[in-house]
């Protein structure tokens, strides 16, 4: 009896671990498949998907380091906004790009292994990816002119990065449910974007603001992962507005809230 039981446990296991090697190998087929297609169906998309945002990042460096604008903090204007501007990219892109996935994928649903959620997280997978990627080269380039670009607290500084993608991965899935039942919601949020790219304290020092404007800014979670990324950088940096706790427990909200609605209204969705 003890050896009937050992090898149904075996057996259950093998049956397991084989269900999680061909639920990866359905997102690594996503992730080739979205690398692939997303920019005209090119072999080279993954270096494209990195250098879209790259060029994104430097252009307004380029801007904004070229004004000569007086910095708050450091010597150099360019690593000044890139702390901010960064962060904000890293949740930009990756709450657009996922909010694309199930009306740019759909098709994929015909296959009774993929899944939707398969599809959002595939795609949540190549933003990382290709966020990390972005700032090693941007990291480089920095180097290159004599610009240390290594925060005085590099554990932070990744904890910024991954809670502001974080973020991105909750918008994102709650925006690709939105905008697969109404597709006008993609011009709402990509105006939307805008309104925080200029209150998202990436030209500013949240915390210096009069207290009429600091209150209000402070319910927006992306300033506090530009806070969070400026923290990590600069010594005696003010501190006394980032939260971040608020910061986490609403990305994980959105991606909670995301995950439920999707499977609310999946019939639907599956229906078309």
């Amino acid at each position: 009896m003890t050896r009937i039981v050992a090898a149904g446990r075996k057996n259950l296991t093998l049956t397991v671990s084989e269900l999680v090697a061909v639920q990866w190998r359905v997102l690594v087929a996503l992730m080739l498949r979205d690398i692939k297609t997303r920019f005209g169906g090119s072999e080279w998309g993954f270096l494209i998907a990195i250098a879209w945002p790259l060029s994104h990042i430097v252009l307004l460096l380029l801007i904004n380091a070229g004004a000569g604008r007086v910095v708050p903090y450091g010597d150099s204007a360019a690593l000044w906004f890139a702390t901010g501007i960064v962060p904000f990219m890293a949740f930009s892109y990756m709450s657009r790009f996922i909010m694309y996935g199930i009306v740019l994928n759909r098709p994929m649903l015909m296959f009774p292994r993929v899944k939707i959620t398969d599809i959002l997280f595939a795609r949540a997978i190549v933003e990382a990816l290709s966020a990390g990627c972005v700032v090693l080269i941007l990291a480089a380039i920095f180097w290159s002119y004599g610009i240390d670009f290594m925060p005085l607290n590099p554990a932070q500084a990744c904890f910024a990065l991954a809670a502001s993608m974080l973020l991105g991965l909750g918008a994102g899935v709650i925006n690709a449910i939105i905008a697969t039942a109404y597709p006008i919601w993609v011009t709402v949020y990509s105006l939307f974007t805008i309104f925080l790219w200029f209150t998202s304290g990436v030209f500013y020092v949240a915390s210096a603001l009069p207290e009429q404007l600091r209150y209000p800014l402070s319910f927006n979670p992306i300033v506090h992962g530009v806070e969070w990324m400026r923290a990590a950088y600069y010594e005696g940096y003010s501190a006394s507005f980032l939260d971040k706790a608020y910061l986490m427990s609403f990305a994980l909200f959105l991606l909670a809230a995301g995950l439920l609605l999707e499977r609310v209204v999946r019939g639907r969705l599956l229906q078309g």
